[in-house]
């Protein structure tokens, strides 16, 4: 039997334990309780229960206390998680006896009188301890180590699945006491009790793992595994085999219910998750829609039916797996809807549009050969102001660093500003992008000095000439046949005038306050609207129709047809000279037939020179070459008889013959062979230059010095150079000494030159081709009509600086202003360039900053 005494010392000195006392024995003090007795138990006597004090319950707090605490203490070394279930078990999994239940039930259960009385303190919070005396000093000496060891290995996935099942391990041993004997004692079961551990022990693990390897590892783990199953994209960017993918999904979706489990799956990972599966969704786009061009396009639907399918149910598997299921019953995540599934969509329409946008100057580069396409698909992302902006604001910058180059050519920028004005018609009928984009093109095209010359010889062009040259803009010649039946350009500038048109629509909310857009707007108005003035580019028009006219033989129609179109667009009075122009040379024909019978110019000898002209009205064409030198006296003679017979047609007026300006057909009859070519007028008269005269021998090769051609034909020097470089590039003439410079007839071809008749060194060629091409041009240029008429000042520039001596360029000019009847015409720059072509000529020298006359 127990006695009184026996309980005191026990009390003091209690029984050992199979475990380090982890707390302080109690005080002690009177009145507690036997051994093998329940904690509060009511065996004592009423004499007894009178003498039981605060203290004696104190002393019944503290062997629960010892007793509970010794329980829930764990070994001090690490957990093995790569040893077997039963292993960890039997290591560390503790069964609680009835001491041990009733110590805990004492310390934790409401109802119990050590409870209530400390139901107010702090201090006494056995759960509280366990967390922050067990298992916070057990996981950062024991555990922490080895998981950060784990992810430095950078093995994904493996070190991730390793550190989960690790986590997984330890919080199932740290959960293990309060789940099966402490939540008996709490109320309600201890849930949120229980909660509450398992949300500090979720953050715990969070908050001392190394983030950054933790994130990268998270990144790494989801790139790797979605794309697969996604893509079907292995890390090496390899298409894997279909059958793995199943295992893959199934292996990732335990991996992210892991560590969900663990408090790594938190928002943390959900952002993570989010940011890889939109790289995924952007990889996707690119990998299967970049290039794909055809139309009509279904890249969209495609897209939307692949992220409905495919994309939007393996982000809800994983979703579902990274909800939280823990004792609170609170899930951390929303169920995905279907206005999620629709957004997901969109953003996927969107990255399709930045990729379409990216890839927009290449799809109008290649729009001739069918990328109609992409633009299709464009229209369904540039639906918004924002998106709006975004492709032209990045077109516009693509276009700059691509296009807008000095290496580009001035056809090249044409052509592709040809393609942009179709592509963004079909991409915006209203225009207002086109407008955007458009601008700067404009700007750089009108700062190019043969724009107006190729636009116009692109509409001249005959679009099924194979030969024509790589600068001749084609694309023009076509878009003119298009347009036969488009309005004038007044007509359309008033199109939104037209109150009985009942589809017209509000100019867009995005457009500028500059924006107009006409209802007949197409690539010929658009290339027409380039330069701020129609003068110049009907002056350009009118050039070029001079050419073309000058040197084609019969057929017209093109030129007629043009003319026909331009006068819809410009009205007839601002075509008027070019009208009469194209009349001149069809009265020509008739004109030139009747003074041929009238005269009798078509004589039957056959090596009589035969003469046919047209007729110009000078006031209406363009400044045209008019250098003067002496032809040949039969062809002279046909000239004269030629005027007599036009004079008496046409009465009153007479005829200046443009010796310049003609074309011979020249057959040279040669010792051993015959030559027959199309030669400019001044080619010939020099080639008749070599004809012997009554005085010299035929029968030895004909000489002629450069100086007795100049005199002989009063010729300038370099037409002439033009002629005998033209013909020794036709083995007709050598140059035979330089100093003086002499010529002289081919009449025999050597071995070499025979095995190859027409060829001459590359060189000798060359310079042929280049003097023919630079003297062929009937009409004068700009440049050339200012230097003929710079040419009337000469004399002035002359006087001045032989009576006044050398001065500066701005003196020249004043002294011109106030000498020059009428007033100098010219600005600064002008005479500079005139003056510079002095210098390099010889006539004047330049230092100083000041002109002189050369002696």
């Amino acid at each position: 039997m127990t006695t009184l005494h026996d309980r005191i010392f026990a009390s003091v000195f209690p029984p050992p334990s199979e475990v380090d006392v982890p707390t302080p024995t109690a005080t002690p003090i009177l009145g507690s309780s036997g051994f093998g007795e329940p904690f509060g138990s009511q065996h004592t006597t009423a004499s007894q229960s009178a003498t039981e004090t605060g203290a004696a319950e104190q002393i019944k707090w503290d062997r629960a206390w010892h007793t509970a605490t010794t329980f829930l203490s764990l070994r001090d070394e690490p957990i093995h998680a790569e040893q077997d279930e039963e292993t960890l078990k039997g290591r560390w999994i503790r069964y609680a006896g009835p001491e041990t239940q009733n110590a805990l039930a004492y310390l934790l259960s409401e109802s119990s009188r050590g409870r209530q009385l400390r139901r107010e303190s702090n201090t006494d919070d056995l759960l509280r301890w366990y967390f922050e005396k067990v298992v916070l000093e057990h996981y950062v000496k024991h555990v922490l180590p080895g998981l950060i060891r784990i992810l430095r290995k950078s093995q994904v996935p493996n070190d991730l699945f390793e550190a989960g099942q690790q986590l997984h391990i330890v919080k199932s041993i740290y959960l293990h006491p309060l789940q099966n004997h402490v939540a008996q004692t709490l109320s309600n079961g201890g849930r949120t009790e229980l909660a509450r551990f398992e949300t500090d022990l979720h953050g715990l693990f969070t908050h001392t793992l190394p983030q950054d390897k933790v994130v990268e590892n998270l990144s790494a783990f989801f790139g790797q595994q979605c794309s697969l199953i996604l893509n079907g994209v292995g890390k090496n960017g390899m298409q894997d085999v279909v059958s793995s993918v199943p295992v893959v999904r199934q292996r990732t979706l335990k991996l992210m219910q892991m560590l969900q489990g663990v408090g790594l799956g938190g928002y943390q990972a959900q952002r993570i998750f989010a940011e890889v599966m939109s790289d995924i969704l952007t990889s996707h786009i690119k990998s299967t829609y970049a290039g794909v061009w055809t139309s009509p396009s279904n890249v969209v639907e495609h897209l939307r039916d692949w992220v409905e399918n495919s994309f939007s149910r393996f982000v809800v598997e994983i979703l579902s797996s990274m909800k939280s299921d823990n004792a609170s019953g609170i899930d951390e995540l929303m169920d995905v809807t279907h206005a999620d599934v629709e957004r997901w969509q969109e953003l996927g329409v969107n990255k399709l549009g930045a990729l379409r946008t990216d890839e927009l100057f290449d799809v109008i580069v290649e729009w001739e050969n069918g990328s109609q396409g992409a633009i299709e698909d464009l229209k369904r992302y540039v639906t918004t102001p924002s998106s709006r902006t975004y492709l032209t604001t990045k077109f516009s910058s693509v276009v700059s660093y691509r296009l807008l180059q000095p290496g580009a050519s001035t056809t090249e920028i044409l052509q592709v500003y040809i393609s942009i004005i179709r592509a963004f018609t079909l991409l915006d009928p209203k225009g207002v992008l086109l407008d955007r984009v458009a601008r700067p093109i404009r700007r750089y095209l009108r700062e190019r000095d043969d724009t107006v010359t190729i636009v116009v010889g692109g509409l001249l062009a005959d679009p099924e000439d194979e030969s024509s040259a790589d600068d001749v803009l084609l694309e023009l010649a076509i878009e003119m046949n298009k347009s036969a039946t488009a309005k004038g350009e007044d007509d359309a500038d008033d199109a939104d005038l037209d109150y009985d048109d009942m589809n017209w629509m509000p100019d867009p909310v995005d457009a500028g306050p500059e924006y107009k857009k006409s209802k007949n707007s197409d690539v010929i108005g658009s290339f027409i609207s380039l330069f701020e003035s129609k003068d110049i580019f009907v002056k350009e028009f009118q050039n070029i129709l001079g050419e073309r006219l000058l040197k084609k033989e019969y057929e017209f129609d093109r030129e007629i047809r043009v003319l026909e179109l331009l006068k819809l667009r410009f009205g007839e009075p601002a075509l008027q000279a070019c009208e009469v122009m194209l009349r001149d040379i069809l009265d020509s024909r008739r004109v030139d037939t009747f003074i041929h019978k009238d005269k009798e110019l078509d004589l039957n000898d056959e090596s009589a020179p035969e003469l046919h002209t047209r007729i110009l009205s000078h006031l209406f064409w363009p400044s045209l070459h008019s250098e003067t030198f002496f032809i040949p006296p039969e062809v002279e003679s046909l000239q004269s008889r030629y005027s007599t017979g036009f004079e008496s047609l046409k009465q009153s007026r007479k005829l200046t013959w443009l010796h310049a300006l003609g074309q011979v057909t020249v057959a040279l009859d040669l010792e051993d062979r015959t030559v027959i070519e199309e030669v400019q007028t001044w080619q010939a008269s020099v080639i008749y230059a070599f004809q012997p005269s009554p005085s010299e021998d035929s029968s030895t090769p004909i000489t002629r010095t450069f100086n007795d051609l100049v005199e002989t034909l009063q010729m300038t020097d370099s037409l002439l150079r033009n002629a005998l470089t033209f013909w020794i590039g036709k083995l007709v003439l050598k140059q035979t000494s330089t100093c003086p410079p002499t010529y002289a007839v081919l009449e025999t071809l050597s071995d070499e030159d025979a095995a190859h008749p027409g060829t001459t060194s590359a060189a000798i060629a060359a310079a042929a081709e280049t003097a023919t091409a630079a003297a062929a041009p009937a009409v004068l240029s700009e440049h050339e009509v200012a230097q003929e008429k710079m040419e009337v000042y000469w004399q002035y520039v002359v006087g001045m600086l032989t009576n006044g001596g050398p001065m500066p360029l701005q003196q020249i000019v004043m002294m011109l202003k106030l000498t020059v009847p009428g007033g100098f015409p010219f600005g600064s720059e002008e005479l500079k360039d005139y003056l510079e072509e002095e210098v390099r000529g010889g006539k004047l020298d330049f230092a100083g900053g000041v002109y002189r006359i050369k002696h």
